[in-house]
This record gives structure tokens, C-alpha cells and sequence, in this order.
């Protein structure tokens, strides 16, 4: 191909290209739009085909859980499903926190006070107690604990005066519900408690609901081992009877309870946790188990408590008490309540009760140390007490100035002891003297003694009340520790134990001036208050205090007798008196009183084998 070829083949190509350019026809807008509005109208089919494949998988999964907890909980499976929220009530004393899974308590904690080593005073949470209100239905044993409630309030504080009610509700359509309500003071450790049952007839089957309450009881106090032995399970039957666990055993206690009881508690020292009924519990299981291993822990204990599902439809009356064990609150709360706190045995309670208690909170109302309101009640009760006080040392003394006449009686009969007994008791009748006056005197004191035993180691009122160098008058004072551990002793020395230790021994040195006894009875009185002073050890400090406060007053009014009476004036009289009863007769005592010494003396005769 030549040149001229080779152009004109260009030449065409060119005026092609022009052609279709300069002569392209025009485009209709209409076609544009609707091409997009297919390809758009397609996209969004393939998008709502997608998510109504995936609707129809998630109500297919939907379906087949409600399925499941239909076959599961029946009726109940309305309240299987929800969201666990908390609902927080404060008080002036405490604060109560409660959960829409169960509508049950979580946690209870106790503004006021706090644990031994400083921290806030939580009396149960989660972690430490369980709650369990199981029904017997169509379906099994139905937890209502493991359902979700809904709550009528949200949290709020009240003060003294307010008071709130609500509900936690469980609705399970057709009529058929289950409400928990709840009733609130502001100034109250008291929780008002109902549970009601609407409908649910032809489901529920059983004819008590089980009520089971696991409480792991934490520790508080510093001294361990007396906060486990003063640990346990009281309750108090309709009868009016009280009965606990035994506390002092580490092994595992359990009683099964088959009459109805008023209450129940998990009794600790100064704290309890526990559950009233208005009707009465229709039976009950407890038990306890120490923890050895947790240090952390006091005991371990469960309530199985029975609650009759009639109760129920007519809405159960409950309550529960979680706060101090303070005697004029708990006296308050409900009939035998007050027996949390052990005020010993039923001879000396009443003291404790009716006279020391009384004049404590009196004297707490105007004073605010503790250490002084103790020497104020040693000294109250010392005044009353004074003309016993006297009485036993005038006895004391008059026995002292016939000792010059028992040491000639001694001479006389030599060794022949029931010869010496019936000489001594015809001179104490010549005298005019009653050899037991001196006892009389101690012995009505007594329950006084040990009603302060049993009173300042379970006063709440001293817990945290320090006094010199006792950080906590309820539990053992420390002057200095130890490096080594003393057996039945400890690993440190209580300072008040000590000077109580040393005021008894100064105390039992001033009697013997006047005392007549002899030999090794003499002695003994110096070994008791070493005893005690390895008993008391680990006690309460402020009852430490109080016995070295009423040994020093007691020193005192002793020398105070001592000062205004004259032995010589007390031997004259003793014999005015054998020359005014020369003649007299026996009294009835002193006839009944020899007549039991022979009687002994005869007794040991035959005892003594023949040679």
C-alpha cells in the first residue's frame, strides 16, 4: 500500500469517529431512572429478605426458649426471665439492699458500727447468705428466689418519722401473682415482711412453702474464740419456750423443730439476724458448724423454716429483725426477743434486768465515759449495799474477840474434833453469837456479783467505749503483749485484770485481821484471786474494772468500820451477854444446828472401818 492509500484509509477512519460523535442520538432521562429505581428496588429486596431471615431466626429462637421454660416452670415461666437490679433503702440506722431476682434481701449493713478491725459492719451480703422460698407445683419444686420480680419503688433515704411501704410483684397473667412487700421505718432495724399468693390454686400442690436461710456468720469481734462460743440458733416456740444450739461444742449441731415457732435468729455477741412470725413457723430444721480453718468466719448456720400455704393466700405476716443486740430495743421487737442477750442464769438475770440495766441506760442518758459511769454504779450499788457490809464485819469481829476463848477450848479437849464442835457451839450460844451472821451478808450479795459476770462481757453499750489504756471495754484490755503464749493464760497481760488481781489480794489480807480462821483456809483466799486473774484475762476489761473499783470502795469502807468500832467495847458485851444467857435455853436454830452436827459426826463414824 502506498502512500496515497495510507492517508485516505486514515482520512476515512477520521471522518467515522466524527460522525458518531457529531451525530450520536439523544438519551431519554426517563430510562436513566428507571434503570435506577430497579437496580435500588432490587438492593432493598435482597436487604428485606435478609432481615426477615434473620427475624424469623431470632423468634425461632425465641420460640423455642419460651418453649423450654414453659416445660420448665409452667405458670411460673413469665417470671424466668428478666434482669437482676438492685433496689437500695436507707434508715437513720441501716441500709437495706434488695434484688428484683427473688425480690429478696441482698446485703444489710449497720451505720452505727463497725468491726473490730475497723471496717463498715455488714451483717450479711451475697456472698454470705443465700435465701431460698421453694413451692411445691405441678412442675417440681419451683425456687421463687431464682424468679425476677418487678419493684413498685426505686431507692430512696428515710429519716425518724417516715415510714414506706412496696412490693416486689411477680404477674403471671390470668389473675395469678405472687407480691413480697416490704415495710420500712426511719429509725427502726425491724423490716416488715409479707408474702402473698394470688391464684395459682390448681398449680401449687404442697401445703407449705420451704423457707430456707443460709447464713455464714462473719466475725466482728476481736476475740475469736468467745465470739464462737457466744454464737448459735435461738428460737422461741408459741409455747413460750426458749431453746437454742448448744454453742460452746465445734461439732456440727442440728435439731429438728416440730412445734410451731414464734421466731428464730442467728444469735451472735452483740448482733443477731432473725425472722418473726405473726402465726407462727409450722415447723423448723437448724443447724450450725464452726468454720475451723476461717478465721474470717464465726459459724456457719441454716434455717429450714415451714410456712403454711394457707398463710400465704391470705398474705403471710413477717418480720425480720438485723441490728444490735441492745436489751431496750429488743424488748421491743416481739415476746422473748430480749433472750438474745444472755443475762445469766435465771437467780441473777432478774438483778441484771430489773436493776443494773436500768440504771446503766440512766446514767449513759448524762454521762458519756463509760469508765466512770462504771465507778458511778460501783459506788450506787456499794452505798446500798453498806449496811450488809457492816453487818458481816461486825460478825467478823466478834468472832475475833472469842478467839482468845476457842484457843482454852482447844487446850481442853486436845484433839477430839466433835468434842471441840459442841464446846464452840455452846459458847457462841453463851456469847450471844451466830457463828453463820457474817455469811448471811456475802451470800446475799452474790447474785449481784455474778449478775455483773454476765453483764459487762454482753453490754453492746461498752463495745468500742475506751477508758484509759482499754481501746474496747466489752472484750479484753492489753497493757503489753507477750512474746510467748502462757497456757490458760494468753499472749498478753490485761492491765485492769492485774489491778484487780492486786486490790483482791490487798482485799483478803484486810479480812484476815479479823478473821479467825486458821491453816491452810487462810491461805486459799490468797490463791483465788490468782485464779481469776487467768480467767479474767481475756474477758471484758470493764468487768476487770468493776471488780478492782469495788475491791478499792469495799478496802475503804472497811477501814472506815474498823476506825468507829472498838474491840474492846465488842469483848465486853460478849460477856455481858454469857452472864445474861447462863440461864436462857437453846433456840430452835441452835438445837436444829447441833442436832445436824451430831447427826454428820455419827454418819462419819460408821464410815470409819472396824480394825
Amino acid at each position: 500500500m502506498d502512500r496515497n492509500q495510507m492517508v485516505g484509509l486514515g482520512l476515512i477512519a477520521a471522518l467515522l469517529i466524527t460522525y458518531a460523535i457529531v451525530f450520536k442520538p439523544p438519551v431519554d432521562e426517563k430510562d436513566l431512572t428507571d434503570t435506577a429505581t430497579i437496580e435500588q428496588a432490587a438492593t432493598n429486596t435482597a436487604a428485606n429478605d435478609i432481615q426477615q431471615q434473620e427475624k424469623e431466626a431470632a423468634q425461632q429462637v425465641q420460640d423455642t426458649v419460651k418453649t423450654d421454660y414453659n416445660e420448665e416452670f409452667g405458670v411460673f415461666a413469665a417470671g424466668a426471665q428478666g434482669e437482676a437490679t438492685d433496689l437500695v433503702i436507707e434508715n437513720d440506722v441501716a441500709t437495706f439492699t434488695f434484688s428484683s431476682k427473688g425480690g429478696i434481701i441482698k446485703s444489710v449493713e449497720l451505720k452505727d458500727f463497725k468491726t473490730w478491725d475497723d471496717n463498715p459492719l455488714i451483717l450479711f451480703d451475697e456472698t454470705s447468705t443465700s435465701q431460698d422460698l421453694i413451692l411445691q407445683t405441678v412442675k417440681g419444686n419451683i425456687n421463687l428466689a431464682n424468679l425476677y420480680f418487678k419493684a413498685s419503688q426505686s431507692g430512696t433515704s428515710l429519716v425518724k418519722g417516715d415510714s414506706l411501704q412496696f412490693k416486689y410483684t411477680m404477674d403471671l397473667g390470668a389473675g395469678n401473682s405472687i407480691e413480697q412487700i416490704y415495710t420500712i421505718a426511719g429509725d427502726s432495724y425491724e423490716l416488715g415482711y409479707q408474702i402473698k399468693i394470688n391464684g395459682l390454686n390448681s398449680t401449687i400442690i404442697g401445703d407449705q412453702m420451704n423457707f430456707v436461710w443460709v447464713h455464714k456468720m462473719r466475725r466482728y469481734e476481736k476475740n475469736l474464740s468467745d465470739s464462737r462460743i457466744k454464737t448459735t440458733i435461738k428460737w422461741y416456740t408459741v409455747a413460750e419456750d426458749l431453746d437454742d444450739l448448744k454453742a460452746t461444742n465445734n461439732e456440727i449441731q442440728q435439731e429438728q423443730l416440730t412445734e410451731p415457732i414464734k421466731w428464730l435468729s442467728f444469735d451472735q455477741k452483740f448482733f443477731n439476724a432473725g425472722i418473726i412470725s405473726e402465726k407462727g413457723f409450722s415447723g423448723a430444721l437448724v443447724s450450725t458448724e464452726v468454720p475451723v480453718e476461717d478465721t474470717t468466719l464465726v459459724k456457719n448456720g441454716e434455717m429450714r423454716l415451714a410456712i403454711p400455704v394457707a398463710d400465704l393466700y391470705s398474705g403471710s405476716q413477717l418480720k425480720y429483725y438485723f441490728g444490735p443486740n441492745n436489751y431496750r430495743i429488743l424488748k421491743d421487737v416481739t415476746p422473748g426477743y430480749k433472750e438474745n442477750i444472755y443475762l445469766g442464769y435465771k437467780m441473777v438475770s432478774w438483778v441484771n434486768k430489773l436493776i443494773i440495766i436500768p440504771l446503766f441506760q440512766f446514767l449513759e442518758k448524762y454521762i458519756s465515759n463509760y469508765g466512770v459511769i462504771i465507778m458511778i454504779i460501783v459506788l450506787i450499788i456499794k452505798l446500798a449495799l453498806f449496811p450488809l457490809t457492816r453487818k458481816s464485819y461486825l460478825s467478823m469481829a466478834k468472832m475475833k474477840a472469842l478467839k482468845p476463848e476457842l484457843d482454852e477450848l482447844k487446850e481442853k479437849v486436845g484433839g477430839d474434833q466433835q468434842k471441840m464442835q459442841q464446846e464452840q457451839m455452846k459458847l457462841y450460844r453463851e456469847m450471844g453469837v451466830n457463828p453463820i451472821s457474817g455469811c448471811i451478808p456475802m451470800v446475799l450479795q452474790m447474785p449481784i456479783l455474778f449478775a455483773m459476770f454476765f453483764f459487762f462481757p454482753n453490754s453492746i453499750e461498752l463495745r468500742g467505749e475506751s477508758f484509759l489504756w482499754a481501746t474496747d471495754l466489752s472484750t479484753y484490755d492489753v497493757l503489753f503483749n507477750l512474746p510467748f503464749t502462757i497456757p490458760f493464760y494468753g499472749s498478753h497481760v490485761s492491765g485492769f485484770t492485774l489491778l484487780m488481781t492486786v486490790s483482791t489480794i490487798l482485799y483478803t489480807w484486810s479480812n484476815n485481821q479479823v478473821s479467825t480462821v486458821q491453816g491452810p483456809m487462810k491461805s486459799i483466799g490468797y490463791f483465788m484471786p490468782i485464779i481469776f486473774m487467768f480467767v479474767l484475762n481475756s474477758y471484758s476489761s470493764g468487768l476487770s474494772f468493776y471488780y478492782f473499783v469495788s475491791n478499792i470502795i469495799t478496802f475503804g469502807q472497811q477501814a472506815i468500820i474498823r476506825r468507829f468500832v472498838d474491840e474492846d467495847k465488842i469483848r465486853a458485851t460478849l460477856h455481858e451477854n454469857k452472864k445474861n444467857n447462863a440461864n436462857k435455853g437453846k433456840s430452835k436454830f441452835q438445837q436444829r444446828l447441833e442436832d445436824a452436827m451430831k447427826a454428820s459426826q455419827e454418819a462419819q463414824k460408821k464410815k470409819k472401818p472396824k480394825k
